[in-house]
């Protein structure tokens, strides 16, 4: 595929300086940043496009080249890109200090205020996520409900404070990286000087090298525990929404931030109902006297019952709407509604009495159906009779 223009990609003119090419890239990067788009690869590929942008452009050797060669002349520097997102954070570490500090992410998203770490970091190695199905009756999708959700889990280890150490013991910095966890090689050709950087193989990128470790979590600085957790389910959800507990996964190794704690959110089948996005739809059965004669029925609703009348000559197949007896919308105002579609119940067996009572009724003229009579028409479908109920 034809790569972009990485001027075009930022929104920029050739002419443009350092801070016009990284205040274009901030804002970039705060709208399609992984964090703010949770499984948006469309989102995840535009952040990943910027961000090869961002380190061509703000490299003055790579521009160079760029600006003279095009995208095949960084090929020859044997620049390719990005192929995940893990690799944006640890480039750009390189190009602004390292792990240790001064990451344009830290300054693009706040530094001091946690931020998700997709990458190797000098206090330890992230946890992973986890992920757990919560089960939920219409009931309480319709008003929103709280949870405690029960998850085994690695957390941090008390005896060493998360540290991996023995008590008493010291975690010094490796000496082969001197605690950066990189390590560094300056190559020299006609188009200037190269560093490659790679993660250090004594310490794995961590830095730092344990002496003793703590015999409880042997080194990892966590261990696997029952914990209890409260989630807030907000009213409206539906069957495949998630809702994402920031930090409440696994324990990262060694200091390591925790991972995130997704929550699936799946339906509990009703025994009354059936929901049609926030509407609930229910199936009413009469008998053939109630629906010529006309009736009064008691129609459940999610939070107790209601008295429904139905006039006499009601039709099997008519809906019913009860406004505002269905589920909340989500982050809006306003509810769905109760959808009553009337069935007529026709008995399989009669009794002798019964079926001369029937042929009786076959003798009315005013029991048959007049050729004009909406009765007679091609039956609809159930949707096509809602959408009539409604206009």
């Amino acid at each position: 595929m034809t790569k972009r223009d990485y001027y075009e990609i930022l929104g920029l003119s050739k002419s443009a300086g350092p801070e016009e090419i990284k205040k274009s890239y901030r804002k970039l990067a705060m709208q399609f940043h992984p964090d703010r788009n949770p499984g948006n690869t469309e989102a995840e590929e535009k952040f990943k496009e910027a961000s090869e942008a961002y380190e061509v452009l703000s490299d003055q050797n790579k521009r160079a080249r760029y600006d003279r060669f095009g995208h095949q002349g960084l090929r020859d520097t044997g620049f390719h890109g990005f192929d995940n997102v893990n690799d944006i954070f640890s480039a750009f570490g390189d190009i602004f200090g390292g792990f240790s500090g001064g990451s344009i992410f830290d300054e693009f998203f706040g530094g001091g205020s946690h931020r998700r770490s997709y990458g190797r970091r000098s206090s330890g190695f992230q946890g992973s996520d986890l992920k757990v199905t919560l089960r939920l009756t219409l009931e309480e999708i319709a008003v929103g409900t709280e949870k405690t959700l029960k998850v085994k889990k690695f957390q941090q280890c008390t005896p060493c404070g998360g540290s991996g150490a023995k008590q008493g013991s010291k975690v010094i910095d490796c000496s082969t990286c001197g605690g950066s966890g990189e390590l560094r090689q300056v190559s020299r050709s006609m188009f200037g000087q190269f560093i490659n950087v790679s993660v250090c193989t004594t310490c794995g990128g961590e830095g730092k090298l344990i002496k003793d470790k703590c015999p409880h979590c042997s080194g990892e600085g966590r261990l696997k525990s029952d914990s209890t957790i409260r989630v807030d389910i907000p009213a409206g959800v539906s069957r495949g929404n998630y809702i994402p507990l920031r930090s409440q996964g696994n324990a990262g190794i060694r200091g390591g931030h925790s991972g995130d704690l997704i929550v699936v959110i799946e339906e509990i089948p009703h025994k009354h109902f059936q929901r049609d996005g926030d509407d609930i739809i229910y199936d009413l059965t009469i008998t053939i006297p109630e629906a010529v004669l006309g009736t009064e029925a008691e129609i459940p609703v999610l939070n107790g019952s209601v008295k429904l009348k139905l006039e006499p000559g009601t039709h099997s197949g008519r809906v019913l709407r009860l406004r505002d007896k269905g589920i909340k919308h989500l982050n809006q105002s306003g509810k769905g509604d109760l959808l009553v579609m009337v069935k007529i119940f026709i008995p399989g067996k009669l009794s002798q009495k019964e079926k001369e009572m029937f042929k009786e009724l076959l003798q009315s003229e005013n029991l048959k159906p007049k050729k004009d009579s909406k009765s007679n028409s091609h039956p609809k479908s159930f949707f096509n009779r809602v959408k009539d109920s409604f206009s």
